[in-house]
């Protein structure tokens, strides 16, 4: 697969810094939703491009279909996040963001579970 462009790597960078910012400001125990509007304002503010429950189409047959997947955040086009508040990631969870990057052909993804301390233990980088 190769190596990732330094301009992706640099945007992943910031996503995982303006993650640990949120998570330090408000600590685990709160909903998803929570989570997911203070992280756009966080990268918002910081520049970034970010659509929030953005439509992601299933393409059967040649034909797109609303399917009702949606993304909870996507960064500048090209990075995907998908954001839990929940005890533990199970293998769902990364089974859903494979095929959230299969379907939208983006190479990276983060999982991310705001409910753990440090925040570093739930962050999780996948790349297709």
């Amino acid at each position: 697969m190769g190596a990732l462009d330094p301009a992706l790597e640099s945007i992943a960078a910031t996503i995982v810094d303006a993650a640990i910012l949120v998570h330090r400001e408000l600590g685990p125990g709160l909903l998803e939703s929570a989570y997911e509007a203070c992280l756009v304002h966080e990268l918002t503010r910081r520049g970034l491009s970010v659509e929030r429950q953005k439509c992601l189409p299933v393409t059967f047959r040649g034909v797109q279909i609303d399917a009702g997947y949606r993304l909870d955040i996507l960064v500048e086009g090209c990075v995907i996040l998908e954001l839990k508040a929940v005890d533990e990631l199970t293998k769902v969870h990364y089974a859903q963001m494979l095929t959230y990057l299969k379907l939208s052909s983006n190479r990276l993804g983060f999982l991310i579970n705001f409910n753990v301390v440090p925040l570093k233990n739930g962050i999780r980088r996948m790349v297709n």
